[in-house]
């Protein structure tokens, strides 16, 4: 191994930087993971819906959601929501949000998602079958529920446009999702199953990879802030952090929603807004599905984990707090009965909802490659909601990145440089 490949920092610990940090130790290099949480957390990664995706190859921008995010705006309770404030970033990233929402930008970026999710589908089977991984992977498909008759007819269009994409999708009405899944009762008109989804535990997946991380030598450094960089030239030396400088050959920006700050000494622009998520655990759910859910109509992500049942969702842009809003975690509560009528509002009682920023760029469209701000810097980061989904598939791009091998998949959209 060359000297150039000895060490690499790793910012975050998210499920981006996590998987980062194993390929690259996997490959052999001195890996060092920092970030400003304790080592052990429960950030956005940890308490997330647990669904790997195949199916969500359309981004965040696309036809439609800005008229849909408006109508959505003004009810406390939906599942979208911009808290109203001056804020400089916020307006230049609903201009490129609107700029990006287009029928163009959904078919350039679709067969991308739809590559590195199908990918990344394969890492976990792959990781699954290894004796330190233990995360409860479950292969049986995911379910896009529908109460009415107007989203089922929405819902096959883009069943129909997946179809055409390669990714398998069934149109089912009433009777035959019941068929599916018959350990709920649901109250619906029907759904689209996407066989090749999967889901599974979050927690125990990244408990798995941090041990795994710990036995090829990783070092973790928790509640360490970056503060600056040093450099060398083209490259960068150093990180500057609260607890000293921390030198590499390489380094990997893997922060979320925290990444833009850290890069901003480096000239290096990374628009983003922290979208925030809210999520609840029922740990003995009245009945228990065996298929995760999307109800369509809430954008709610309904997912057994175990003996347990976690529902989550809404998009709350509010800035970088992480405090708990109750009128959007009703809107979460109040939409589960109205899909499985046996649970009511009163089972959600006493359940301390999880929450977590979501780092979304403005056009939906992860931030993945090198960037011209240092010739060691790799950048991979703003996954939005589809962090886990894309999470080894990102960290292996990443390993072939930083040897300087081809990655097998087109990056040019998800250039870290295209806001510069």
């Amino acid at each position: 191994m060359s000297e150039e490949k000895e060490s690499v920092v790793v910012l975050g610990q998210g499920i981006i930087g996590m998987c980062a940090a194993y390929y690259a130790a996997r490959r052999g290099w001195a890996v060092t993971v920092i970030d400003r949480r304790p080592v052990v957390q429960n950030g956005c990664s940890y308490g997330n819906a647990g669904m790997i995706v195949p199916s969500h190859f359309v981004p965040l921008a696309a036809p439609g959601m800005v008229a849909l995010g408006l109508k959505w705006m003004w009810n406390a309770e939906s599942p979208f929501y911009i808290k109203p404030r001056w804020d400089v970033d916020l307006l230049k990233w609903a201009f490129r949000f609107w700029r990006a929402a287009t029928p163009g930008h959904v078919r350039r970026s679709g067969p991308v998602l739809r590559d590195l999710n199908m990918a990344s589908r394969a890492c976990y089977e792959e990781l699954s079958a290894l004796p330190e991984m233990e995360f409860g992977l479950v292969r049986k498909g995911l379910l896009m529920l529908c109460r009415g008759e107007h989203a089922l007819e929405e819902e096959g269009r883009a069943a129909a446009q997946a179809v055409a994409l390669g990714v398998p999708a069934e149109v089912l009405d009433g009777k035959q999702v019941a068929a599916l899944d018959p350990g709920i009762r649901m109250a619906v008109a029907g759904g689209v199953y996407f066989p090749k989804d999967c889901h599974l535990s979050p927690n125990r997946l990244m408990a798995s990879l941090q041990g795994a991380c710990r036995a090829m030598g990783v070092v973790f450094m928790g509640e360490t802030e970056v503060t600056g960089w040093r450099r060398e030239g083209k490259r960068l030396a150093a990180v500057e952090t609260s607890r000293g400088e921390v030198g590499a050959a390489q380094f990997v920006l893997a922060g979320g929603s925290w990444s833009p700050e850290a890069v901003r000494p480096l000239g290096l622009k990374l628009p983003m807004q922290a979208g925030k998520g809210y999520s609840l655990t029922l740990e003995r759910p009245r009945q228990l599905p065996e298929l995760c859910s999307i109800l369509t109509e809430a954008r709610v992500a309904v997912t057994p984990m175990g003996l347990g049942l976690r529902v989550g969702g809404t998009m709350e842009l509010s800035g970088m707090g992480e405090g708990v809003n109750a009128r959007r975690v009703q809107g979460i509560v109040k939409a589960v009965p109205k899909y499985f009528p046996e649970f009511r509002v009163e089972d959600f009682g006493g359940i301390q909802p999880w929450v977590g920023l979501r780092p979304c760029p403005p056009d939906g469209v992860p931030y993945v490659g090198r960037s011209g701000a240092a010739e060691n810097l790799v950048v991979a980061t703003g996954h939005s909601m589809m962090g886990l989904s894309l999470g080894p598939v990102t960290g292996k791009i990443v390993s072939q990145l930083l040897a300087g091998e081809e990655t097998g998949h087109d990056l040019r959209g998800l250039s870290p440089d295209r806001y510069a």
